[in-house]
């Protein structure tokens, strides 16, 4: 299971560095400290928190609503669900939360799971993922 900096998940969830320390520091989201006593966070817990968040269990800041869309969102992996064929990703990217249904073996090929960090690229009513 990946784990995420302070930095990477701030980038990820769309607040600053300093935010998302405060929170780790709240109990808002977990941390813990690898070995060399870097702090780190879980990509499954990170997860969770950003689908929350999105859900708006942890509201974004007015000030923080986005005034533009991008067609490219990196975000984080909050839900696969597979059958034989075909698969729907969830992303969640900031306060914005994306899915997309691609095949299976793109899944496999992909390596996608929860925690996992991508790239949805949005064009007209198709959705991309690509890991980087």
């Amino acid at each position: 299971m990946p784990s995420y900096s302070i930095g990477q998940a701030a980038q990820l969830l769309g607040v600053s560095s300093e935010t998302v320390r405060r929170w780790a520091d709240g109990g808002k989201l977990g941390m813990a400290r690898e070995g060399s006593g870097k702090r780190t966070i879980d990509g499954a817990a990170l997860a969770r928190f950003a689908a929350e968040r999105g859900a708006g269990l942890h509201a974004v800041p007015e000030d923080d609503v986005p005034t533009s869309v991008r067609n490219s969102f990196v975000g984080i992996v909050t839900a696969v669900r597979v059958d034989d064929v075909a698969a729907q990703v969830e992303v969640q990217s900031g306060p914005h939360r994306l899915v997309s249904l691609v095949t299976r073996e793109a899944v496999d090929e992909l390596a996608l799971e929860v925690g996992v960090t991508v790239t949805a690229r949005v064009k007209s009513t198709s959705v991309h993922i690509d890991v980087p």
